[in-house]
Protein backbone atom coordinates (compact mmCIF):
# COMPACT_ATOMS: atom_id res chain seq x y z
CA UNK A 1 0.00 0.00 0.00
CA UNK A 2 1.29 3.09 -1.01
CA UNK A 3 1.44 6.08 1.36
CA UNK A 4 2.39 10.51 0.98
CA UNK A 5 2.94 13.02 3.49
CA UNK A 6 1.77 15.94 2.56
CA UNK A 7 4.72 18.75 3.90
CA UNK A 8 3.99 22.69 4.70
CA UNK A 9 6.31 25.15 6.22
CA UNK A 10 6.19 24.63 9.75
CA UNK A 11 5.60 21.17 9.49
CA UNK A 12 7.31 19.82 12.95
CA UNK A 13 5.82 16.30 13.06
CA UNK A 14 6.88 14.99 9.42
CA UNK A 15 10.33 12.60 10.66
CA UNK A 16 7.34 11.10 12.97
CA UNK A 17 4.89 10.46 11.07
CA UNK A 18 7.24 9.17 8.17
CA UNK A 19 9.10 6.45 10.43
CA UNK A 20 5.70 5.48 11.33
CA UNK A 21 4.13 5.07 7.69
CA UNK A 22 7.87 3.30 6.52
CA UNK A 23 7.52 0.96 9.30
CA UNK A 24 4.11 -0.62 9.21
CA UNK A 25 3.67 -0.51 5.18
CA UNK A 26 7.46 -1.96 4.98
CA UNK A 27 7.83 1.14 1.67
CA UNK A 28 8.83 4.87 2.30
CA UNK A 29 6.13 7.18 1.97
CA UNK A 30 6.29 9.99 -0.93
CA UNK A 31 6.83 13.69 0.29
CA UNK A 32 4.41 16.03 -1.07
CA UNK A 33 5.46 19.55 -0.67
CA UNK A 34 2.59 22.23 -0.27
CA UNK A 35 2.93 23.83 -3.25
CA UNK A 36 2.59 20.93 -5.73
CA UNK A 37 0.11 20.61 -8.10
CA UNK A 38 0.72 17.33 -9.42
CA UNK A 39 1.48 15.03 -6.69
CA UNK A 40 1.85 11.17 -6.79
CA UNK A 41 -0.93 8.56 -6.17
CA UNK A 42 -0.95 6.95 -3.18
CA UNK A 43 -3.53 4.55 -1.27
CA UNK A 44 -3.06 6.96 1.81
CA UNK A 45 -2.41 10.66 2.24
CA UNK A 46 -1.36 12.14 5.47
CA UNK A 47 -1.69 15.79 6.91
CA UNK A 48 0.92 15.60 9.82
CA UNK A 49 1.23 17.75 12.85
CA UNK A 50 3.33 20.70 13.19
CA UNK A 51 2.51 24.39 13.27
CA UNK A 52 1.60 25.05 9.49
CA UNK A 53 2.50 28.34 8.52
CA UNK A 54 2.65 29.27 12.26
CA UNK A 55 -0.57 28.75 12.60
CA UNK A 56 -0.79 32.38 11.93
CA UNK A 57 -4.46 33.60 11.41
CA UNK A 58 -5.62 30.33 13.35
CA UNK A 59 -4.46 26.85 13.08
CA UNK A 60 -4.52 25.26 9.59
CA UNK A 61 -6.12 27.81 8.07
CA UNK A 62 -3.08 29.09 5.53
CA UNK A 63 -2.47 25.24 4.80
CA UNK A 64 -5.66 24.95 3.61
CA UNK A 65 -5.53 27.59 0.72
CA UNK A 66 -2.57 26.07 0.16
CA UNK A 67 -1.61 24.85 -3.54
CA UNK A 68 -1.70 21.00 -2.51
CA UNK A 69 -4.85 21.15 -0.84
CA UNK A 70 -6.74 21.01 -3.75
CA UNK A 71 -5.27 18.19 -4.99
CA UNK A 72 -5.92 16.54 -2.01
CA UNK A 73 -9.19 17.49 -1.96
CA UNK A 74 -10.16 15.75 -6.06
CA UNK A 75 -7.86 12.53 -4.03
CA UNK A 76 -10.57 12.27 -1.27
CA UNK A 77 -13.68 12.79 -3.63
CA UNK A 78 -12.37 9.94 -5.83
CA UNK A 79 -12.26 7.62 -2.60
CA UNK A 80 -8.36 7.40 -1.33
CA UNK A 81 -7.89 7.50 1.95
CA UNK A 82 -6.79 11.05 4.13
CA UNK A 83 -5.78 11.09 7.48
CA UNK A 84 -4.85 14.35 9.09
CA UNK A 85 -3.14 14.51 12.59
CA UNK A 86 -3.69 17.19 15.17
CA UNK A 87 -2.53 20.10 12.69
CA UNK A 88 -3.89 18.12 9.93
CA UNK A 89 -7.07 17.60 11.47
CA UNK A 90 -7.26 21.39 11.59
CA UNK A 91 -6.44 21.54 8.19
CA UNK A 92 -9.36 19.20 7.06
CA UNK A 93 -11.95 21.01 8.86
CA UNK A 94 -10.32 24.37 7.68
CA UNK A 95 -10.74 22.97 3.89
CA UNK A 96 -14.53 21.60 5.22
CA UNK A 97 -13.34 17.92 3.99
CA UNK A 98 -14.52 17.33 7.56
CA UNK A 99 -16.63 19.16 9.39
CA UNK A 100 -16.58 21.11 12.33
CA UNK A 101 -13.82 23.26 13.34
CA UNK A 102 -10.91 23.09 16.35
CA UNK A 103 -10.77 25.65 19.36
CA UNK A 104 -8.67 27.05 21.73
CA UNK A 105 -8.37 24.54 24.32
CA UNK A 106 -10.83 25.23 27.55
CA UNK A 107 -9.23 27.04 30.68
CA UNK A 108 -10.74 24.43 32.73
CA UNK A 109 -8.78 21.72 31.32
CA UNK A 110 -7.27 18.79 33.45
CA UNK A 111 -3.81 18.14 33.30
CA UNK A 112 -0.30 19.83 32.99
CA UNK A 113 -0.94 23.66 31.26
CA UNK A 114 2.57 25.16 29.83
CA UNK A 115 1.85 28.99 31.42
CA UNK A 116 3.03 30.71 28.26
CA UNK A 117 2.56 33.31 25.89
CA UNK A 118 -1.42 33.77 24.02
CA UNK A 119 -3.27 31.04 22.91
CA UNK A 120 -0.44 28.36 23.98
CA UNK A 121 -0.97 29.20 27.88
CA UNK A 122 -3.61 25.93 27.27
CA UNK A 123 -0.80 24.04 25.61
CA UNK A 124 -1.56 20.10 26.79
CA UNK A 125 0.82 17.71 26.28
CA UNK A 126 0.23 14.34 27.67
CA UNK A 127 -0.77 10.38 27.26
CA UNK A 128 -4.52 9.78 26.88
CA UNK A 129 -7.45 7.32 26.59
CA UNK A 130 -9.09 7.15 23.70
CA UNK A 131 -12.38 4.99 22.94
CA UNK A 132 -12.91 3.72 19.55
CA UNK A 133 -16.43 4.11 17.50
CA UNK A 134 -18.17 1.65 15.54
CA UNK A 135 -18.62 4.23 12.84
CA UNK A 136 -17.54 2.38 9.61
CA UNK A 137 -14.99 0.24 11.99
CA UNK A 138 -16.99 -3.45 12.38
CA UNK A 139 -13.19 -4.67 13.34
CA UNK A 140 -13.27 -2.68 16.68
CA UNK A 141 -16.23 -3.87 17.97
CA UNK A 142 -15.00 -7.63 17.42
CA UNK A 143 -12.23 -6.46 20.19
CA UNK A 144 -13.14 -3.69 22.49
CA UNK A 145 -9.80 -1.86 23.60
CA UNK A 146 -9.25 2.18 24.70
CA UNK A 147 -6.13 3.31 22.64
CA UNK A 148 -3.42 5.18 25.13
CA UNK A 149 -2.27 7.46 22.64
CA UNK A 150 -0.67 10.96 23.41
CA UNK A 151 -1.64 14.63 22.65
CA UNK A 152 0.22 17.78 22.29
CA UNK A 153 -2.03 20.80 20.99
CA UNK A 154 -3.52 24.40 22.21
CA UNK A 155 -6.35 24.11 19.58
CA UNK A 156 -7.77 20.70 20.28
CA UNK A 157 -11.53 21.97 21.60
CA UNK A 158 -13.35 20.52 18.94
CA UNK A 159 -16.99 21.98 18.31
CA UNK A 160 -20.06 21.30 16.18
CA UNK A 161 -23.17 22.72 16.19
CA UNK A 162 -24.80 19.58 15.80
CA UNK A 163 -22.22 17.50 17.08
CA UNK A 164 -24.89 14.78 17.03
CA UNK A 165 -24.59 14.64 13.46
CA UNK A 166 -21.19 14.09 13.33
CA UNK A 167 -19.84 10.55 12.13
CA UNK A 168 -17.19 10.28 15.24
CA UNK A 169 -14.19 8.37 15.07
CA UNK A 170 -12.53 8.51 19.14
CA UNK A 171 -13.79 10.05 21.95
CA UNK A 172 -11.43 10.68 25.37
CA UNK A 173 -12.21 8.72 28.06
CA UNK A 174 -11.43 12.01 30.28
CA UNK A 175 -11.64 15.53 28.47
CA UNK A 176 -8.59 16.76 28.47
CA UNK A 177 -9.97 20.13 26.08
CA UNK A 178 -13.44 20.85 26.16
CA UNK A 179 -14.16 19.08 22.67
CA UNK A 180 -17.65 18.68 22.95
CA UNK A 181 -19.16 15.35 23.34
CA UNK A 182 -15.58 14.13 24.35
CA UNK A 183 -14.72 14.23 20.37
CA UNK A 184 -10.94 13.33 19.37
CA UNK A 185 -11.57 12.22 16.07
CA UNK A 186 -13.99 11.75 13.37
CA UNK A 187 -15.05 10.16 9.77
CA UNK A 188 -16.61 12.47 6.91
CA UNK A 189 -19.70 10.46 5.53
CA UNK A 190 -17.83 8.22 3.23
CA UNK A 191 -15.13 6.92 5.73
CA UNK A 192 -12.23 7.62 3.38
CA UNK A 193 -11.04 10.72 5.34
CA UNK A 194 -9.88 10.58 9.36
CA UNK A 195 -9.03 13.37 11.60
CA UNK A 196 -7.81 13.07 14.93
CA UNK A 197 -6.13 15.48 17.63
CA UNK A 198 -3.91 12.49 19.25
CA UNK A 199 -1.22 11.41 17.64
CA UNK A 200 -0.76 7.88 16.78
CA UNK A 201 2.97 8.33 15.33
CA UNK A 202 3.89 8.45 18.96
CA UNK A 203 2.69 5.62 19.90
CA UNK A 204 4.37 2.40 18.35
CA UNK A 205 7.97 2.49 19.39
CA UNK A 206 9.01 -0.13 22.33
CA UNK A 207 9.88 3.69 24.70
CA UNK A 208 6.32 5.08 23.75
CA UNK A 209 3.42 5.10 26.03
CA UNK A 210 1.85 2.45 24.02
CA UNK A 211 1.72 0.62 20.35
CA UNK A 212 -1.92 1.56 20.09
CA UNK A 213 -0.75 4.31 17.06
CA UNK A 214 -0.79 1.31 14.84
CA UNK A 215 -4.25 -0.13 15.61
CA UNK A 216 -5.33 3.21 14.23
CA UNK A 217 -3.94 2.52 10.66
CA UNK A 218 -5.46 -1.09 11.20
CA UNK A 219 -8.86 0.82 11.70
CA UNK A 220 -8.38 3.08 8.74
CA UNK A 221 -7.43 1.00 5.84
CA UNK A 222 -8.99 -2.23 6.43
Amino acid sequence: MRSAIVVFPGSNCVAEMERFLRLYFKQTPAMIWHKDTKIPEADLYVLPGGFSYGDYLRAGALASISPVMKEIKKKAKKGNKVLGVCNGFQILCETKLLPGTLRINDNKTKGPIIPIATIYRNFICKSVLLEPHDYLMPSVLLEPHDYLIPIAHAEGNYYHSRPKSVNVAFTYKDNPNGSVNDIAGIFNKKGNVLGMMPHPERAFEDYHCSQDGYKVLDMFIQ
